[in-house]
């Protein structure tokens, strides 16, 4: 059993469609109050996975929980406290925003009726009025599913794409909602986008799935580590190198490297500072350059050195 801090939990959850593997033996742990951002390129499994954890479909194999429950009573217990929109917004195109998040409301018991309003506000389309979710906009139906999700006053929110459609406007809306929800009210997210640039601003930790198999997990501290901007510098002196930095450059954020290469963390927007200084203290530099990755050049050259 888990300890309390732990949403869910899976262990080797493997799912074929007849000869195919959409996941291969899935273990991971989502803990409480973060956000999970799940990549990986179309056919990875990342929407397999939540299909299972929100129960619209079943592993072939492999074992899960959902706040600590095990036995498949307990599960569906405990999805009752979670949230989701996989794949589209499950909307009635017949209905206003009103009717479709009243409809979601009592479908899932809630009393509430105030909470309506709140969050058709809250998400930009509190004044559709009478308008039909047929007639709206891809935009607007992504943020009538996020509100339709969040009637239940889930604490685990799974959203798969969830800012597929919606302008930069939106964008930046969804995404200051989400951390709050995560900050403010401890909810858990795992949230799928192909959008990473957008999802490097969100998300605490990273679930990097590739042809149904997890081939990474880190969190944002560590891919910030790995992706950090740095200029390298090589030389013949490594040590006369690090004196005219910390003397001359007057910094100590760099760090040396096995193969004697140095890496400086300042001056990233000063290279010809940098060059000039260690020319003027007698320093013979055989290479200078900026390097360092984006969370989209990391998942590429991940991905990239797996399919050679």
């Amino acid at each position: 059993m888990s300890n309390s801090n732990t949403i869910f939990k899976s262990e080797n959850l493997t799912k074929l469609y007849r000869e195919t593997s959409a996941l291969k033996n899935v273990s991971i742990t989502l803990e409480k109050g973060r956000i999970y951002g799940l990549i990986g390129q179309n056919g990875a499994g990342k929407t397999t996975l939540m299909r299972i954890i929100s129960g619209l479909a079943s592993p072939t194999a492999g074992s899960y929980e959902l706040f600590g429950q095990t036995k498949e009573k307990g599960i569906r217990q405990a999805r009752r406290r979670t949230g989701c929109m996989i794949e589209y917004p499950s909307l009635i195109g017949s209905m206003s925003a009103k009717e479709n998040i009243a409809f979601h409301r009592v479908l899932k018991g809630m009393p509430n009726k105030s909470r309506e309003q709140e969050l058709l506000d809250m998400l930009g389309i509190g004044g559709t009025g009478k308008k039909k979710s047929k007639d709206f906009s891809l935009g607007m139906k992504q943020r009538l599913g996020i509100a339709d999700a969040l009637i239940g006053s889930p604490e685990f929110l799974i959203l798969d794409e969830p800012i597929n459609g919606l302008d930069p406007m939106g964008v930046v809306e969804v995404r200051n909602l989400l951390t709050d929800l995560c900050r403010n009210q401890g909810i858990t997210i795992l949230i799928s986008s192909h959008n990473l640039p957008e999802l490097y601003q969100v998300a605490t930790d990273y679930i990097i799935m590739h042809k149904g198999e997890v081939i990474r997990t880190l969190t944002a501290e560590e891919l910030d580590e790995e992706c950090r901007q740095y200029i390298i510098i090589r030389c013949t002196d490594e040590g006369k190198l690090v004196n005219v930095i910390e003397t001359k450059l007057n910094t100590s954020n760099y760090k040396v490297m096995p193969d004697k290469s140095v890496q400086l963390y300042d001056y990233l927007d000063d290279m010809d500072f940098v060059a000039k200084t260690l020319h003027e203290n007698g320093i013979v530099v055989l290479g200078l350059s900026l390097n360092g990755d984006s969370l989209e050049n990391y998942f590429t050259n991940l991905i990239g050195g797996l399919q050679q």
